[in-house]
């Protein structure tokens, strides 16, 4: 999380109660469905990068090879996972304005909480929903499910891989779009983003930083 509570999520985007800040980073999950988990293994910390769900009530659900140097490690560990939005470099020449600097515009959230193994029928509940979730994105592609597949087949998968849940206790969103700036600045900052084919971020600093 961003030192700066001018970069707080929410803050400043349009006065969002806390009901409104949840769903917008229920949101964030659904709409990006990846991101790195971080754990310390008796061989140091390690990343892993996943697939991940949101059960929408403060667990996010995850799964990793039975080979990542993670799984033997998270059952009963504290992680941490960062699921990253748009980013995009912002030059001072934009702002029109004198005496900046160069920086980094980027949205992120930052989950931390305990994780536990999940039993095999959760797993594959949870490979289930990830699977209808992005095969819906595909439509009008009729959606792929597991049926499609020899069931030893699919069985030797689920053999492959661990099922996670993490209980989220603490959440730490990070919108960074130069709010500490004026409007002016931001819009001059958006416009140069625009043109040079940085769109998503250029929308969210237009969006959701103060006028």
């Amino acid at each position: 999380m961003h030192p700066n509570p001018a970069f707080r999520w929410p803050k400043n985007a349009h006065d969002q109660n806390d009901a409104d800040e949840r769903a917008a980073l229920e949101a964030m999950i659904a709409n990006i469905g990846f991101g790195m988990i971080f754990g310390t293994t008796a061989d140091g910390p390690r990343v892993a990068h996943v697939p991940i769900f949101s059960t929408g009530d403060g667990v996010l659900q995850f799964h990793l090879s039975k080979g990542n140097a993670l799984t033997k490690a998270l059952p009963g560990l504290q992680a941490l996972c960062v699921v990253n939005g748009p980013e995009a470099y912002i030059s001072p020449d934009w702002y029109g304005m004198d005496d900046q600097v160069p920086t980094w515009n980027y949205v992120s959230l930052e989950m931390e909480g305990p994780v536990r193994k999940m039993e095999r029928e959760g797993l594959i509940a949870l490979l289930d929903d990830v699977t209808a979730v992005n095969e819906a994105r595909l439509a009008p592609k009729t959606s792929w499910h597991r049926d499609k597949m020899e069931i030893s087949k699919f069985e030797k998968m689920v053999d492959s891989i661990v099922g996670f849940e993490m209980e989220i206790l603490a959440w730490r969103p990070t919108m960074k779009l130069s709010q500490n700036k004026p409007a002016v600045a931001i819009d001059n900052a958006a416009d140069a983003l625009d043109a040079s084919g940085r769109r998503a971020m250029a929308h969210m600093m237009r969006e959701f930083a103060p006028k």
